[in-house]
């Protein structure tokens, strides 16, 4: 590797010791602990839906979350936002994604609530640790935005090598895709891009993003034993599906059953874990039944199925590298690992996914490493993927929003194989890690006023079972929820409300509308106050604001002049005179 080609962004130590001696002398809420302050690492999967994991419930191969899970906790009702952009907001900031401003995706409206970065107005979990002494670093996609004053490295990420946009392949860097290393540009568009970690490697997001996690580690550990902060932010298992041939092979065939058949298969084992109250039935299947289908076309569905496990497959085994690595270097016991998804299973574009009837089996070649909207594994997958709840990515029904979620951490979480059922969202890990690192959240930063922290500490919950009640806000493209204690109150963008009961109803199949008013109207009033505090667009308020944006954003034509006849002997306008 080149000399020099690796820059770096690392606080010495003699900072983080500095920083750390001051806030203890100015009693700024220091969280005293016996054992050092952890080593915080968060893996983030990205639209994998609830019930993609073995240990809740999957039949996909996945011994290394497995292995975290039966060494620490599972949440049962932890929520993210249902979608990619809002999620990444939420989880950096401790805020709901509006608050952050990126209400929708990371695209400007000019307007509060939906820019095309991260808002002044809010701290990144990377800013606030950073400023407790941690090292921050980050690998993978970061997806809020293009704009070097919205980058990672600008938002607090002393180290980092990933995509600032979307990811849309796995095996090709395509436009708006390109990978960075800290502030500088490394690779651009390409259909060979190059591993410099690993040159002779082939290229594959879910290994590099990896590679460059552990090569974060092992730098900053060449400095200081200070803690640090990583956030491995995935892209797998979102489209396209792009796998390993290895991996696929282990899959291939598995799946000519049906998502009925697996399904059910799901549903059973989430129960007999204890994840799911066996009082909350299974939902209706939203789609053909798999008997409805040809031969070639359950053939087709069973090879994409394959794929999508195959993807995460490939990421388990890159979360074991991570859990090795830290085993390896003596430090997986003071580490605080957290997995959670984005979002739930996707259902883009319909049964047969993203050009599903163009892009088959029988013509794989064309498209097994095409990049961008190529393929996906279709709205009977991802019924299954969500088991055993309704809807998808993008809605706030328990399909869309329901995470699995591990938390391990040998040093400071008892507990082994436990289930916690406290309702917990992904605006709960900055309080948590806020506690855990001793940190001070600030009131300003760089002159700016921060918002309060939203979320609560789950630190209570890793030691006991009991639960507290939520009052928790959802808002996407209208669709809209808020859950407050046994009650949720959820509709689609362009359906009526809805109200069910959490505890007797998780699968949300009985709306108590009509036999609720009173609990419908208080949750319905608390759900606009709320949208109004933090500045919810509805679609149509939406589209408008970004068609003005655009507007504005068009260059001024410059005024015509009036054309004027040259005089004799003059050279005419634009001639050019030798």
């Amino acid at each position: 590797m080149r000399a020099g080609f690796h820059a770096e962004f690392a606080i010495t130590r003699e900072q983080g010791l500095a920083k750390w001696l001051l806030r203890g002398l100015l009693g700024l809420s220091v969280c005293v602990q016996a054992a050092p302050r952890p080593n915080i690492v968060v893996l983030f999967a990205d639209d994998m839906g609830y019930s993609d994991i073995g240990c809740f419930g999957s039949e996909i191969e996945t011994p290394n979350l497995d292995r975290l899970a039966g060494n620490g906790l599972r949440f049962s009702h932890f929520y993210n936002t249902g979608r990619c952009c809002p999620s990444r907001a939420s989880i950096l900031t401790g805020l709901y994604s509006h608050q952050a401003d990126i209400g929708h995706m990371a695209g400007d409206t000019g307007v509060i609530g939906y820019r095309d970065r991260l808002s002044f107005n809010a701290v990144t979990l990377a800013e606030v640790l950073g400023g407790a002494g941690y090292h921050t670093i980050m690998a993978g996609k970061w997806h809020l935005g293009w704009r070097d004053d919205g980058s990672p490295t600008a938002r607090g990420f002393q180290h980092f090598y990933g995509t600032r946009g979307y990811i849309d392949s796995y095996y090709t860097v395509i436009r708006r895709t390109e990978m960075y290393l800290g502030e500088k540009m490394v690779l651009g568009p390409t259909e060979k891009p190059v591993n410099h970690l690993k040159p002779d490697e082939e290229w594959y997001t879910t290994d590099v993003f990896t590679d460059y996690a552990l090569h974060f580690i092992d730098e900053v550990r060449k400095r200081d034993d200070e803690p640090f902060f990583l956030y491995l932010a995935y892209n797998a298992p979102h489209f396209p599906l792009h796998a390993k041939p290895e991996d696929t092979a282990k899959y291939r065939g598995r799946y000519k059953e049906g998502w009925g058949r697996f399904r059910e298969q799901r549903y059973a084992k989430l129960v007999e874990l204890g994840i799911l109250d066996e009082a909350w039935p299974l939902s209706p299947l939203d789609v053909p039944d798999w008997d409805s289908l040809s031969d070639q076309q359950r053939d087709d569905m069973d090879f994409k199925m394959a794929l999508f496990a195959a993807i995460i497959d490939r990421l388990d085994q890159n979360i074991g590298r991570v859990v090795d690595h830290l085993e390896k270097i003596g430090e997986l016991d003071n580490t605080l690992l957290i997995f959670v998804s984005d979002n739930g299973g996707t259902k883009e574009t319909g049964l047969f996914g993203i050009k599903g009837e163009m892009n088959t089996v029988e013509n794989y070649a064309n498209w097994a490493r095409k990049g961008g909207w190529s393929s996906s594994y279709g709205q009977g997958w991802a019924n299954l993927s969500n088991t055993p709840f309704r809807r998808y990515k993008r809605e706030n029904h328990e399909g869309g929003t329901s995470a699995p979620f591990i938390a391990h951490w040998p040093g400071g979480i008892k507990a082994k194989g436990e289930i916690r059922h406290q309702v917990a969202h992904l605006i709960d890990l900055m309080p948590t890690f806020v506690e855990l690192a001793g940190a001070a959240y600030p009131a300003k930063f760089k002159g700016e006023p921060i918002q309060a922290m939203e979320g609560q500490s789950l630190v209570p919950a890793f030691s006991r079972r009991e639960t507290r009640p939520r009052t928790l806000f959802w808002e996407h493209e209208g669709n809209r929820a808020v859950r407050e204690g046994d009650w949720k109150l959820v509709g689609t963008r362009k359906g009526p409300w809805e109200l069910y009961n959490m505890t007797s109803d998780r699968s949300e199949l009985s709306d108590q509308s009509a036999r609720r008013p009173e609990k419908f109207a208080a949750l319905k009033s608390k759900w606009d106050a709320w949208a109004e505090k933090v500045h919810v667009l509805t679609p149509e308020e939406f589209d408008a604001a970004r068609r003005a944006n655009k507007e504005k954003q068009k260059p001024k034509k410059k005024p015509k002049l009036p054309k004027q006849k040259a005089s004799k002997g003059e050279p005419k306008a634009g001639a050019i005179v030798r």
